[in-house]
């Protein structure tokens, strides 16, 4: 197959959707065929993979039109679905190459592998986990995805269900912090990209891996690798780990 080829972006007009289009005006090996947003339709056919950062439902739409036509591949960046629709991607992707994922960041997903081996190593009865997040004002969603996939990949490391050992929120009297779970704290505030740390605790020492997002592009050029990556797969659902080659696809 060509290196050459058709992309469409889903969320056009969207901070991210802004982002990714500069990206793939600046290089040389794509055509934007259709920039769109929610409620708009557009010709599936005129693509061969489409990048989405829109919304839960609107990527749910999008993923069962490019499943229902065969095409085509899917490059999707939105967050905060629910168990449903996460079925209905799933569902999806046994028809259509999809790449899902809660941040295209290299950076960040290299931070991912280092929480779980930190997980694994650290004795969960002596270190506490807590995972702290910060976005600007417009975020609607806590944690973002990406504290939810260092959790999951905190809790992957002690072969835990994040489900099972996510703390609420501390609020009010709660009595002392119980073995083995993992906290979350979110900030939310002006501008702020994205942060995102990881504290593992113990009662003599502290250690934290963190991440700072410097430049919007960074997602954006991340979505675009994933892009070209994808429209070359089978159908199946994958996430940056594969798209890096961390795991076979």
């Amino acid at each position: 197959m060509s290196d050459f080829f058709h992309a469409g972006i889903s969320g056009a007009r969207g901070r991210m959707g802004r982002a990714v289009s500069k990206v793939l005006d600046d290089r040389a090996d794509v055509v934007v065929a259709a920039r769109f947003d929610r409620g708009e339709t557009v010709d599936l056919s005129i693509c061969d993979v489409i990048i989405d950062f829109s919304t839960p439902e609107a990527s749910v739409s999008l993923a069962q039109a490019c499943a229902e036509a065969g095409g085509p591949a899917l490059v999707i960046g939105s967050t905060g679905f629910t168990d449903e629709q996460e079925a209905a991607i799933e569902a999806a992707a046994e028809k259509v190459a999809i790449v899902k994922s809660g941040n295209f960041s290299l950076g960040v997903n290299m931070l991912i592998g280092l929480v779980r081996n930190a997980a694994q190593r650290l004795n969960a009865k002596d270190w506490d986990i807590e995972i702290t997040e910060a976005h600007h004002r417009r975020k609607v969603d806590s944690p973002s995805g990406t504290a939810l996939m260092l959790g999951d990949a905190a809790a992957d490391g002690r072969r835990v269900d994040l489900a099972e050992v996510r703390t609420a929120p501390y609020d009010g009297v709660q009595g002392p912090r119980e073995e083995g779970k993992i906290g979350f704290s979110v900030i939310r505030g002006g501008g702020i990209i994205g942060e995102h740390s990881v504290m593992f605790a113990s009662d003599d020492e502290v250690l934290t891996l963190s991440h700072s997002a410097i430049d919007r592009s960074l997602f954006a050029k991340g979505a675009v690798a994933a892009a070209a990556w994808v429209r070359t797969r089978p159908a199946g659902l994958y996430d940056m780990q594969d798209v890096l080659g961390f795991r076979q696809a």
